[in-house]
């Protein structure tokens, strides 16, 4: 199966072009995982590093969390894979560390995300506030770091899928 990417119309509005493009970039991770076993996907960029695409889809899932959960919605939700005393549990993937729980846990806060930015407006200020920082922010803010968010991951991606199997692409 290959997931479907589509570029937001030229003509579109503010709010439908940047969900567009936040679309296209969750989607586009989507695709540099497909067809991957789950050892490839856990396999790490390059040592030392423990980045590798599981990871990332993992990253992922706790990044929707925190910004479409806590910071927009003000919902009080743990950290999925991560903790104080391990802020990078996300990306330390053990063998029981499965693809089907990795994708529709990113999936899961993926749908949560999409409701949850469905009712502000782009200039509204968020509910909740940035855990560190204890700045609100506004949805236009938020679409547009997650765009730049998935960008930069999926640049990574790109890379670790070529050294995995040598596929390349967009």
């Amino acid at each position: 199966m290959t997931t479907e990417r589509r570029e937001p119309a030229v003509d579109a509005d503010e709010r439908t072009m940047l969900e567009g493009w936040l679309e296209y970039h969750r989607q586009t991770l989507a695709r540099k995982c497909e067809g991957l076993t789950d050892a490839q996907l856990r396999t790490a960029s390059v040592p030392p590093s423990t980045l590798s695409l599981m990871g990332l889809v993992r990253h992922m899932a706790e990044v929707e969390r925190s910004w479409y959960r806590r910071v927009l919605a003000d919902e009080d939700a743990d950290p999925i894979y991560y903790s104080d005393e391990d802020p990078d549990g996300e990306f330390r993937l053990t063998e029981a560390d499965t693809w089907q729980e990795a994708y529709a846990t990113w999936q899961a806060e993926i749908d949560v995300a999409r409701r949850n930015a469905a009712g502000p407006g782009l200039d509204e200020p968020t509910r909740g506030r940035h855990r560190r920082t204890g700045e609100r922010y506004t949805l236009r803010w938020i679409h547009t770091h997650m765009i730049e968010e998935y960008a930069r991951h999926n640049g990574h991606a790109d890379l670790i899928r070529e050294s995995i199997d040598g596929a390349t692409g967009d």
